[in-house]
């Protein structure tokens, strides 16, 4: 579960805030009146870290070779 903290908790003790994140590794969410803006992550080299928030996100492939978006050039109208 993400840790959530409203904008004005979160802003004078940032840097406690950094720290924690850095710690534990776990990410923060900044909230403003209730609803989420912003998420703080520690920094991450391994690109296999990126990758595996995208694990599964893709369900089916329709056409998989077929262009993308191509109805939405103007200059192929």
């Amino acid at each position: 579960m993400l840790q959530t903290i409203s904008k004005s908790r979160f802003k004078p003790q940032v840097l406690e805030y950094l720290r924690l994140v850095e710690k534990t590794k776990k990410p923060l969410v900044i909230t403003h009146a209730g609803k989420p803006v912003i998420k703080v992550e520690a920094f991450s080299e391994k690109p296999d870290d990126i990758l595996t928030s995208l694990r599964g996100s893709v369900l089916t492939y329709k056409n998989p070779t077929r262009s993308v978006g191509e109805n939405d050039w103007e200059a192929l109208r």
